[in-house]
């Protein structure tokens, strides 16, 4: 299968689709494009009219095993014919249960789960968690992360202030930190040293505003998603674990995106020869069928019977489709995502020096991020611009942070496929530079 674009985009059945949704449907909403699906297979999604695109983005990182995998089908239809739902929170049943043993086997044990439905609701978990058993009220997180969009984890998302625009008062106690982005260095800090002074930052922010004996926990994403792609530095995160650990600071892990394998191992965390007191998942863990992990050292489960709970977290269908994904990423696909994801960043590296545009081209497995500009200077019109286009041509990308495009497909993902998206991305960006 291939990209085959046979209509003006959005085709008329398409069009007809998004002119009833805008008579009904939120007007919170994004659509960066006018797509308009109707099936998948594999890497590719066919469109209402028909046209077929390749899937570089993946439902924002989440169809882990692409489209229809014959596995997560199988095992989705096995669960739904003996039942489909009776709520984890109050019985314990199969195959909900074995998956948490599962989960927590991959941390070699001393963790607990609760099972939720997406990434926000495991960071609104995570809250509760770690304020309930510190008795500590202030909470850290960077500039640049994205933890979701319900009030306590909107109080830690700082990707868009237009995300938190007409939604004060947020939590308390919540306090950002810069992220040590190595391309656009905060605190006028040079990208070798960026590390440094984001720790002496904190260690200034320990001293003059927020008393580290009253901070709960630094909320962390290992690779930041919404905020660009971004990779902190070699040895970063292993010194910011150092130091939570000297003031009894809890470390949570926002796998939600980087988890599930993507980057090549299950945990992103795992890149840094680290271990976090908490992790969430979600996204990509049952691929695409909603549900979220809180994994939790054991010797933070003080909190009570009733404390938190849930209706649909846990269900049935949706831990079955994470058994056969978990299967899947165990069975060759998180290897995929690092043999593949070092292919693409080695073409992606090459078209650098062809793109002056271009200016960081950075990831780990099949989490890889393009920014456009130049460390002093965002171009966000030239990454809109690129993902335009590419749509045109049959490649479905999405933008990420100030001026990057990430590129997030499934992790069935093969070297040749891979290759069909350079060839159309080389296109791409030949046009935006004759543009110029």
């Amino acid at each position: 299968m291939k990209p085959r674009i046979h209509t003006p985009l959005p085709g008329p059945k398409a069009q007809a689709l998004l002119e009833r949704g805008q008579a009904v449907l939120s007007t919170s909403y994004i659509r960066p494009y006018p797509f308009v699906p109707a099936r998948g297979q594999g890497v590719f999604l066919e469109d209402v009219d028909g046209n077929v695109f390749l899937d570089f983005m993946a439902g924002i990182a989440v169809n882990t095993t692409g489209y229809a995998h014959p596995r997560v089908l199988e095992a989705v239809r096995a669960q739904a014919e003996r039942f489909a739902h009776v709520c984890f929170s109050d019985f314990t049943h199969e195959p909900t249960l074995s998956l948490a043993e599962r989960l927590v086997g991959r941390l070699g044990g001393g963790y607990r789960v609760f099972f939720g439905n997406s990434g926000t609701e495991g960071i609104e978990a995570a809250i509760k968690l770690v304020r309930h058993h510190t008795g500590r009220p202030y909470l850290l997180a960077f500039t640049g992360a994205f933890h979701g969009r319900s009030l306590g984890a909107l109080s830690l998302t700082a990707s868009k202030s237009a995300y938190r625009k007409g939604f004060s008062p947020l939590l308390p106690g919540v306090v950002h930190v810069p992220f040590p982005n190595p391309f656009r260095p905060p605190l006028g800090a040079r990208p070798e040293e960026v590390g440094k002074a984001v720790l002496e930052y904190l260690e200034h922010l320990f001293r003059t505003v927020v008393p580290p004996e009253e901070v709960a926990a630094f909320f962390l994403e290992p690779i930041q998603g919404e905020g660009g792609y971004l990779v902190p530095p070699p040895g970063f995160i292993p010194e910011l674990k150092a130091l939570l650990e000297r003031y009894g600071i809890l470390l949570v892990a926002d796998e939600v995106q980087s988890g599930a394998g993507r980057t090549g191992h299950f945990f992103a965390l795992e890149h840094e020869g680290v271990k976090a007191d908490v992790y969430v998942l979600a996204k990509g863990l049952a691929s695409g069928y909603p549900l979220s992990a809180l994994l939790f050292r054991e010797e933070l489960a003080s909190w009570r019977p009733g404390a938190h709970g849930t209706t649909f977290g846990g269900q049935a269908v949706a831990a079955a489709a994470a058994h056969a994904t978990l299967d899947l990423l165990e069975g060759g696909l998180m290897e995929n995502a690092r043999q593949v994801g070092a292919y693409l960043l080695e073409e992606l590296r090459a078209m650098q020096g062809r793109f002056p545009f271009l200016g960081d081209v950075r990831g780990r497995g099949l989490m890889i991020g393009l920014d456009f500009g130049t460390p002093t200077e965002e171009r966000p019109d030239l990454r809109d611009k690129a993902v335009e286009l590419a749509f045109k041509k049959g490649l479905l990308l999405l933008p990420a942070g100030p001026s990057a495009l990430r590129i997030a497909p499934p992790l069935i993902l093969k070297e040749e496929e891979a290759a069909m998206g350079l060839e159309i991305l080389e296109a791409v960006f030949q046009a935006v530079f004759q543009a110029l």
